[in-house]
């Protein structure tokens, strides 16, 4: 059985700049196929996506979050956790569960900065869709 229904899934730390991948997962992916769910930060990601995967809904699930060093941890811990979370998902499930989890070395909540990191998760976006819908193709080809 084929899906054309979509996963999205974004933590709420820094949603002004995640956020901004919908945006970008959207321009490819029409809203209508999309199901979009909130967690409070990375962490939560992977436990959800592996959830939504296991659903049987969805033809692939895209996680999003942005980690950075708040100093009193380190956040790159947190960022490996999330995306071997996320990749244990996607092979514990079958269902491709794509990560746009990034972990900058700089940044500083500045305008600048901001600006960059919200075009950034634009194209981060664009690029978790053009991956959910080629993988979509290419399992389809496997599977004829």
């Amino acid at each position: 059985m084929t899906h054309t229904r979509y996963a999205f899934a974004k933590a709420n730390w820094h949603a002004d700049i995640v956020s901004r991948a919908l945006d970008g997962f959207l321009e490819l992916i029409p809203p209508e196929q999309v199901d979009v769910f909130d967690v409070p930060g990375a962490f939560e990601l992977p436990l959800l996506a592996r959830d939504l995967a296991a659903s049987g809904r969805y033809a692939a699930v895209a996680a999003a979050a942005f980690v950075v060093d708040g100093g009193i941890y380190r956040h790159d811990f947190v960022a490996q956790a999330v995306v071997d979370g996320l990749m244990r998902a996607g092979m514990d499930t079958g269902v491709p569960v794509l990560s746009v989890s990034l972990t900058p070395h700089q940044y500083q909540e500045t305008a600048h900065h901001d600006a960059i990191f919200k075009a950034h998760f634009v194209e981060k976006g664009r690029e978790a869709a053009r991956a959910a819908l080629m993988i979509g193709r290419t399992r389809a080809q496997l599977a004829a």
